[in-house]
């Protein structure tokens, strides 16, 4: 997916200005929520020298911003609440992600809160257990690898934050679609392995709390409707692509 724009307003408000300015920006800010062009918004005031400020707005794309935006019925309401500052501004400039970026160790991964590769392990060995046993799963895996709970407690550990041990013995995320191509998954089963996966994570002591079990819940959704769709017959595989991250909230599986 293309990188999204993020552009840079960097203001200087004098001391006596500071309270009308942040009121305006609070009203314009609605039209920047309504804009489909915005992806976030922020407004940032410096510590050490008050009359500095700065709105970080992510947009689509540049050419969203200047011509989607800019063009729309929202911009001459945005523009009516800040124009008395646009002689404030320092800076205003588009700028696009390097591939220098990543997360500090101040939040745990979910791979972390879950605890760890045992975790993982401990959940594929009592989920499989689980599926063989099912009526409605067993057939899918009438020849299961004695592998496949270990290859898939690496690939989980892998998406949730933990090592790239998936991805440096088995592959990406097409070596993952690959065994799922022809399978002819149905939604019944898709929702009973749904159900198992999260009964299989109360045996496995998995963390219950509500922070970690939607995130969960919601990878576990995202994932097993992709694998019914490329278990069907009219399903074109992917371009090869790096194992999904997943994070707490709804977080998208793929950054550009």
């Amino acid at each position: 997916m293309t990188a999204h724009t993020v552009e840079y307003i960097r203001y200087r408000i004098p001391e006596q200005k500071s309270a009308e300015f942040l009121a305006a920006y609070t009203r314009a800010a609605a039209q920047l929520a309504a804009s489909p062009h915005c992806v976030d918004y922020e407004l940032a005031r410096c510590e050490e020298d008050f009359e500095h400020y700065v709105l970080r707005i992510t947009w689509t794309s540049t050419e969203d911003h200047l011509e989607g935006f800019r063009k729309s019925e929202l911009f001459p309401d945005f523009l009516a609440e800040i124009r008395p500052y646009i002689t404030h501004i320092e800076e205003m400039r588009h700028y696009k992600p390097t591939t220098v970026r990543g997360a500090g160790a101040s939040v745990p991964t979910l791979y972390a809160w879950a605890g760890g590769a045992e975790a993982f392990a401990g959940l594929t060995s009592v989920f499989y257990d689980k599926v063989l046993k099912d009526d409605l799963l067993a057939p899918l895996f009438a020849h299961l690898d004695p592998e496949h709970a270990r290859h898939v407690a690496l690939w989980l550990g892998e998406v949730f934050g933990g090592p790239r041990a998936y991805s440096e013995t088995q592959g990406g995320h097409g070596h993952m679609v690959a065994k799922h191509m022809g399978r002819g998954i149905t939604e019944p089963q898709r929702r009973r392995w749904v159900n198992l996966i999260q009964d299989a994570a109360d045996e496995a002591g998995l963390p219950t709390d509500a922070e970690f079990r939607s995130a969960f819940l919601a990878y576990v959704e995202w994932g097993t409707r992709l694998a019914v769709y490329f278990s069907g017959p009219d399903a074109v595989a992917p371009p090869e692509q790096p194992v999904p991250k997943w994070n707490w909230g709804a977080a998208p599986p793929y950054q550009g």
